[in-house]
């Protein structure tokens, strides 16, 4: 069920952004991004769209979140109601990026990787599944959550 859950999110919600144009980052410490991806804060309205949009970031698959008007949500992840008082915006930010980096067993996706990644689609190969701006903007939605 976990890697169908990855897969899917992967495969349904590939953004335009390619191995070329992806943005560099700096791991501080091994557990945080600490910059912006893209220079810019996120928009948490625009984040939290695509935190519930099902065919982006598709949280709610694994986590309960304060999302009231969406029902079905997952509970193999931790719940995210208070997830800006547990982690800083780095940590946030690399766990969006690529969990791997911190738990390579762990079955989060990762919204902004688009290499060594499995059955991925032909037509999503090279792609994330969240563009830098996207992610910063899940970001800003989720620092909302003390």
């Amino acid at each position: 069920m976990a890697f169908s859950v990855a897969g899917i999110i992967a495969a349904t919600a590939a953004s335009a952004e390619t191995k070329a144009s992806l943005v560099k980052f700096e791991i501080t410490k091994g557990e945080s991004i600490a910059h912006s991806l893209t220079g810019q804060q996120g928009d948490p309205v625009k984040g939290r769209a695509v935190a519930i949009h099902r065919k982006k970031g598709n949280c709610l698959a694994c986590h309960a979140m304060p999302a009231p008007e969406q029902q079905f949500h997952g509970n193999i992840g931790p719940d995210l109601t208070g997830v800006a008082s547990r982690y800083s915006s780095g940590e946030l930010r690399l766990r969006l990026v690529d969990a791997t980096i911190i738990n390579e067993d762990t079955i989060m996706p990762a919204f902004y990787r688009n290499v060594g990644l499995h059955r991925v689609l032909k037509k999503f190969k090279g792609k994330t599944v969240l563009s830098a701006q996207e992610v910063e903007d899940v970001l800003a939605y989720l620092l909302t959550l003390k």
